[in-house]
């Protein structure tokens, strides 16, 4: 069981035999001192987003969720296809809205970890730090390397992404996952 202070953003829970991930949380003051963390979530199976409060009096139960390495293989019609890390046979969806952002930053062959509740498949997650190829960026202006600024570029898995103005095409950058920003240059 979790307790009120122990829920923070990326907690995973258990509401109503549903397990749920929150995505933003906000602790607001009410009067004569009683505090109250606002809190939007995710339900992990769905991806459906809701509101929802809880009280320091709340008592929550921690989701218990197995992770295991599986290979991002191709989208299609907002299906997403993965199969077991060793056994590319063994294959499951997930669909977009499942996913969430997370989407826009998956790519062939890509290893990601697969939770699992009650022997059931129900999303993903990636690695906090991971590295794409750009595939097309505006070229820099001659003097414009001197001064601060971003352009977009866009990557291989065709997500648009503010980088610095030096970033060009054919380098490979690393993106945080959870913020969907750039990090830097790594090639």
């Amino acid at each position: 069981m979790l307790s009120y202070s122990e829920l923070k953003k990326g907690s995973k829970i258990i509401l109503e035999g549903e397990p749920l991930e929150i995505i933003e949380a906000t602790t607001t003051f009410k009067a004569r001192g009683h505090s109250v963390l606002q809190t939007k979530i995710r339900n992990l199976k769905t991806g459906n987003i809701s509101s929802k409060a809880f009280h320091p009096s709340s008592s929550i139960e921690e989701a218990e969720l197995e992770k295991v390495e599986t290979k991002f293989i191709y989208a299609h019609n907002e299906k997403y296809v993965f199969s077991d890390k060793d056994n590319p046979s063994k294959r499951f969806e997930l669909t977009a809205d499942q996913i969430g952002e997370k989407r826009d930053l998956l790519k062939p062959n890509q290893i990601v970890l697969a939770l699992k509740f009650e022997e059931e498949i129900i999303n993903i997650t990636l690695p906090i730090k991971i590295n794409l190829k750009v595939i097309q960026a505006p070229p820099s202006l001659k003097g414009e390397r001197a001064q601060s600024g971003t352009k977009l570029v866009t990557l291989e898995t065709k997500k648009k992404l503010n980088t610095p103005l030096f970033v060009k095409e054919g380098d490979i950058v690393e993106v945080n996952t959870e913020t969907g920003e750039y990090v830097r240059r790594v090639e």
